[in-house]
């Protein structure tokens, strides 16, 4: 959507559901609409089409929160924009691991608590494990100032060091290095208990404790933490390569899609599906007021869903740096998309990206994440800078040029 549209929709971005005249309606076509695992018949679920993607958590530019770090900015408008991106990713995932890909959410209707505690974790204050506030400061630790725009890649180590502060939804978080998802080093990481007494000396006890309370595990079957796998790419040099195309949209019909981050440079939107050659995106680029818990504890969650006609971009106009995701809740998950990027993925002559069995023996050892030793716990742990210096920090990779 260009032209016209596209300049009111950027001048009033704050009052954009004013101008639901300029959002392009969806074509009356036979085709298939994907969205993050699930097929729609445009022609004749439309309705169902539209709810589904009103389901998924909205987040956007926000101002008059807390200024992050104490003295730093109060609204992330014109800045924030892949950070609420990579917030909607991870919403989705927690999503699917506490109400499932098929939960709907219905405007002013109860939801079960777990959404409200969902939600929860993304509001913007300090104290929230996955806030702007949170997300920022541990962006210092990867190089990039507050206030300063994120890439993919940026915004999934964020994720990933974030994730292990956060023992409620006890995410494994996998970020692939170089193009290529190493199954060997993520059944490590996610498979919570050793297979045979050998190991078990090697882990702490809480570790095992906790590992034990999952239902049906035993020694023999180990528990499986469930994984947020992000597969940063670069798909070209200066535009997408149209050789990646197909690979790319199958990546949204697989059940474990969590869509993906990129879009033009400076300018992030969070991808969740596709219609032909056209990408279906949620767009954060609308500045809201901050919204707080209420006195009863619960969040109004009115403004976190899209309630309007989603956008669209042609394929080939996005920017080649992107971030694909995946949520694998059970093992299980995480063979079967094994699988279908075997099928569908690895069958191309020039590769999107690379899945090999065994960590390649170049590379460093891999040593899942861990938290660092830090006085305080919790999401209130980045008060300050200094304590970054507790990481093991990865620098930024530039991906080759292909």
């Amino acid at each position: 959507m260009q032209s016209t549209g596209s300049s009111v929709l950027s001048k009033y971005e704050n009052q954009i559901t004013i101008f639901t005249d300029y959002l392009e309606e969806y074509p009356d076509t036979d085709e298939l609409v994907w969205i993050l695992g699930k097929q729609h018949l445009l022609k004749t679920e439309k309705s169902k089409l539209l709810s589904d993607i009103s389901a998924r958590l909205w987040f956007t530019y926000r101002r008059k929160f807390s200024p992050i770090g104490g003295t730093g900015p109060s609204s992330d408008a014109g800045w924030g924009c892949m950070l609420r991106c990579g917030q909607m990713m991870l919403a989705q995932a927690l999503i699917c691991r506490h109400l499932g890909r098929d939960w709907s959410w219905e405007k002013q209707k109860e939801q079960p608590k777990e959404y409200q505690r969902i939600l929860q974790c993304f509001l913007d204050r300090k104290d929230c494990c996955y806030s702007i506030h949170q997300m920022a400061q541990m962006g210092v630790g990867e190089g990039k100032s507050i206030g300063e725009w994120f890439g993919p890649n940026t915004v999934a180590q964020v994720l990933k060091k974030l994730a292990l502060f956060d023992e409620w939804n006890s995410l494994a978080v996998y970020v692939s290095m170089d193009n290529t998802v190493v199954i060997e080093d993520i059944k490590k990481m996610c498979r919570v208990l050793p297979l045979s007494a050998d190991t078990a000396g090697d882990r702490p006890l809480d570790y095992l404790t906790a590992s034990n309370q999952s239902k049906g595990t035993s020694a023999h079957c180990p528990a499986w933490k469930p994984l947020l796998l992000i597969v940063p790419l670069r798909l070209g040099i200066n535009q997408i390569n149209p050789v990646y195309v197909d690979a790319f949209k199958e990546c949204f019909k697989m059940p474990q899609s969590l869509g993906a981050l990129g879009g033009k440079p400076n300018n992030a939107y969070y991808f969740i599906g596709f219609l032909g050659d056209e990408l279906i995106f949620l767009d954060p680029h609308t500045t809201q007021t901050f919204v707080d818990t209420e006195e009863n504890g619960t969040v109004n969650d009115q403004t976190f869903h899209c309630l309007q006609s989603p956008q669209r971009m042609n394929i080939l106009n996005l920017d080649p740096s992107v971030a694909l995701g995946f949520f694998c809740k059970e093992e299980k998950d995480f063979d079967n998309w094994c699988s279908l990027v075997q099928k569908e993925i690895l069958k191309e002559n020039l590769r999107m990206f690379e899945l090999v069995q065994k960590h390649p023996s170049h590379w460093p050892p891999f040593v899942p994440p861990a938290k660092p030793e830090v006085t305080t716990t919790g999401a209130e742990f980045i008060d300050s800078t200094e304590q970054l210096e507790e990481f093991d920090l990865e620098e930024d990779f530039e991906i080759l040029s292909v």
